[in-house]
């Protein structure tokens, strides 16, 4: 019986390192290259008041692009500065893009948070194209639609005045 045992835990054993050794070679979501100086790969969202925006058409205007959750603490600390840029810059193109959320999640976060531009997930084009891996990101995109500076993680008010200055002419 003991050897029986024996044998069983060494072929799991070899079973898992072997996987792992597959995983560590064969990653199942390779980042894309960087982005910093590329066009904005397209997206397309579905705004929860119902209209669709597409990145593209924001062209001509400098864009922050903002990828963001309801259930994301950090999302939530930054949302203040986001909403206050967006007021006091109304050349620059604000798009919040809703990521692996729920719609009913984002509704009720949406129903008390009131963002003065548009938010909702991507129905065309994803965070992937982006190589985000969790919200928050920001993307700052010149009018081109290059992008110019990437930042992850929550936004002060002093750091995003830092970043809109490299978008804004």
């Amino acid at each position: 019986m003991k050897v029986i045992g024996w044998g069983l835990g060494a072929g799991l054993a070899g079973l898992i390192l072997a996987a792992l050794g597959w995983g560590l070679l064969h990653p199942a979501d390779r980042p894309p290259p960087s982005l910093i100086g590329r066009q904005a790969p397209e997206l397309v969202v579905q705004g929860l008041d119902g209209a669709q925006i597409r990145l593209s058409e924001l062209r001509g205007s400098p864009v922050v692009l903002n990828f963001w959750a309801s259930w994301c603490a950090p999302c939530r600390q930054e949302d203040p500065a986001l909403q206050a840029a967006a007021r006091a810059n109304p050349g620059v193109r604000f798009l919040g893009v809703d990521i692996q959320d729920s719609d009913a999640g984002a509704r009720a976060y949406e129903s008390s948070a009131r963002h003065p531009y548009p938010v909702g997930p991507a129905v065309s084009g994803s965070y992937r194209d982006y190589g985000v891996l969790a919200p928050p990101a920001t993307f700052f995109i010149e009018a081109g639609g290059r992008v110019v500076a990437r930042f992850v993680g929550p936004l002060d008010p002093a750091t995003l005045d830092r970043y809109l200055k490299m978008i804004i002419q």
